[in-house]
């Protein structure tokens, strides 16, 4: 009987390539997605085959799939400083009581679940490339707290569940990642730059650009989600390209690959953002065997191919969604 895998936040940018590999691995696959910055296009390719289901859920609150659950990999989140300093209270919630609910899930179904955290728990790091074993430099009350502290509240909760229930578990921390599907209006670097380009607007670069990031393709992590919830290793592990560039070098290389004529402009760097971001990946590589395998100049080009395929509206399409404040 084939396994049947639970994948929140799949209608966003990673849980929908998430569903597109589990789907092509053979497992029966439960979207579930608010919508709340996930969007069905992503994954309306999927909605006629037998081995997918999708239901419209916010994890927050209680969750209830009926039947065999053999996995769970909760993706629920916002992800990008847009979006979780618009929804500062619902992002705490998702990583907070939704992750309680899955957890509690799989405890019922004797599901083994990997939870998503992020390098944003390492805050503004002092600590160069960062290590699984780094605790992190992280402002609770700055405007990130509610989204790098909610991944901290994520972790403890997850290794509780582990050491006190028993449950399977596993945490990777990513690192910023890029692809396919990823919203041009999102707030991260990499689509800012490249919607700038499309448009014909100048690249916007916050402080001085000499700060840095470490860029992996998402069928990479995706290959690495897959090897650590496979494998037998309970401890967080960082999933990222440690091939590292500051952003004025790698606005150059958008200019580049875009053929933009347009000037890179500068503005205030926002506050607690992280001056460097590299992962350390030595536990990824030793416990899982992996490490990335596309390389950003090819990964760009395949992002910049999607991007281009967009249409007019959505290319300008503003972000005018309405939260309610809860």
């Amino acid at each position: 009987m084939p396994k049947r895998i639970l994948i929140t936040g799949a209608a966003g940018f990673l849980g929908s390539h998430l569903c597109d590999r589990f789907i092509a691995e053979g497992f029966l696959v439960v979207g579930m997605d608010n919508l709340i910055t996930g969007d069905l296009k992503n994954i309306e390719h999927l909605f006629k085959n037998e081995r997918f289901e999708f239901h419209h859920h916010d994890v927050s609150k209680f969750v209830f799939v009926p039947g065999q659950l053999d996995y769970i990999l909760h993706f629920a989140s916002p992800a990008s400083p847009i979006d979780y300093l618009k929804i500062p209270i619902q992002t705490l919630k998702v990583s907070s009581l939704g992750t309680h609910n899955l957890l509690g899930l799989a405890k019922v179904k004797k599901a083994r679940i990997l939870v998503a955290s992020t390098s944003e728990v390492y805050g503004d790091p002092t600590v160069h490339p960062q290590t699984e074993d780094y605790w992190g430099n992280v402002n609770p009350i700055g405007p990130r707290g509610v989204y790098d502290e909610a991944k901290r509240f994520m972790e403890a909760m997850t290794m509780a569940y582990h050491t006190y229930h028993g449950v399977e578990t596993r945490i990777i921390r990513i690192f910023n990642t890029y692809g396919p599907r990823m919203r041009l209006n999102d707030g991260r670097v990499l689509p800012a730059f490249i919607g700038q380009a499309l448009r014909g607007e100048d690249l916007t670069i916050f402080g001085d650009g000499s700060q840095t990031r470490s860029f992996c393709y998402v069928d990479d992590l995706v290959e690495g989600i897959f090897r650590l919830l496979m494998s037998d290793y309970v401890n967080p592990v960082n999933i990222g390209n440690p091939q590292e560039i500051t952003i004025k070098d790698f606005a150059e290389e958008i200019i580049k690959l875009t053929g933009t004529s347009q000037k890179v402009v500068y503005r205030d760097l926002p506050q607690d953002d992280p001056k460097q971001r590299q992962p350390d990946i030595t536990i990824a590589r030793k416990i899982l065997g992996w490490e990335p395998k596309v390389d950003r100049a090819e990964g760009l080009k395949r992002t910049y191919a999607y991007f281009k395929s967009l249409s007019k509206d959505e290319l300008y399409k503003k972000d005018h969604r309405e939260f309610e404040k809860k």
